[in-house]
């Protein structure tokens, strides 16, 4: 058999009541003329709900257009290996996969199966994190790291209940959303009403050049920052050394790599004509060469951190002595 190009994924997170089951039932009617899988991933570890659904772990349930969902009380992994099945078999069709997470869960797990399994890393790849944030209880739900952390690992935010709260309230929720993470954009999303563009296509795990952080957003300076997770972005015009930088992220991943939530760079690497991309969730991480610098580009390295209690003396000074200056 041969593969056929892989399936693109969008995670979706954010805290009850953010707005997530609004979106995904646009996302679902819209005409976009997209087949789409979503997979609700409910995980229930008493068994209430099994009357009402039945005690298969998995289910699945195509709609009039074509949209394909799916409830899973069990493994991640198991249902997206069901989904290939079905699909293999032409017993459903879908083009895309969105998995909606519950309030209180973390990402990171989610994201991570995208990358240790092979066959799964074949057969799908991970598009974007999108995290939905609910602008009038978003000072009670940034009160719990695990929000925080949603926050962290999103490609794009999206600001629910805009209407519910005046202007300086929303301006002083961005501020800080930015800190926690200056790489994603912040869109305001209106009863779940959103242009599709800011939810598929992001390519926030590509290795490319596009980082969205040669645009990253400026942070008010306001003291010292009352969340965990903060984000950390760094810039060198000195061309890098490519040992000392293999050094430095290597100890920095053996020391503070489960802390690490994203972490993206463009680099600029001595003797070398092209632009080096990495990034990476928590340890794990990758790196390419992307497309030589221009001859009148400024040549600059720009790496952002996203960490929960971030090392940012630590990666300060690292980052210090990889320069070759």
């Amino acid at each position: 058999m041969t593969v056929s190009t892989p399936i693109p994924v969008t995670v979706l997170s954010g805290f009850l009541g953010a707005g997530k089951t609004t979106l995904l039932r646009h996302l679902l009617k819209a005409e976009h003329g997209l087949k789409i899988a979503v997979i609700e991933n409910e995980f229930s570890d008493a068994g209430i709900d099994t009357q009402l659904l039945g005690t298969e772990p998995v289910q699945v349930m195509t709609l009039s257009n074509g949209c394909v969902c799916c409830t899973i009380h069990t493994d991640l992994t198991k249902a997206l290996f069901l989904l290939l099945e079905r699909l293999d078999s032409g017993e459903i069709a879908f083009d895309r996969l969105v998995i909606e997470c519950t309030g209180l869960a973390d990402p990171a797990p989610v994201a991570q199966t995208f990358f240790i399994d092979e066959e799964l890393r074949e057969r799908y790849i991970l598009d974007g994190i999108i995290t939905l944030v609910d602008a009038a209880h978003a000072e009670q739900h940034l009160a719990q790291t695990i929000a925080q952390a949603q926050i962290g690992f999103a490609d794009r935010l999206l600001v629910s209940k805009r209407d519910l709260v005046d202007d300086a309230t929303f301006e002083a929720l961005s501020q800080r959303l930015t800190r926690i993470n200056r790489r994603a954009p912040i869109r305001i999303v209106e009863h779940g009403k959103i242009d599709l563009a800011e939810l598929l296509d992001v390519r926030g795990f590509n290795l490319n050049a596009d980082l969205g952080v040669m645009s990253l957003r400026p942070v008010a300076l306001t003291g010292q920052s009352i969340d965990r997770i903060t984000s950390l972005v760094l810039r060198s015009d000195a061309p890098l050394d490519i040992d000392k930088l293999s050094e430095f992220m290597n100890a920095l991943l053996e020391d503070h790599g489960k802390q690490l939530l994203r972490y993206k760079g463009v680099l600029n690497i001595a003797n070398e004509p092209r632009r080096m991309v990495f990034q990476g969730v928590l340890k794990l991480y990758g790196f390419d060469w992307d497309t030589e610098w221009a001859e009148d580009e400024k040549r600059e390295s720009v790496i952002v951190f996203i960490a929960d209690d971030l090392p940012e003396e630590k990666i300060r000074a690292g980052f210090e002595r990889i320069t070759t200056n």
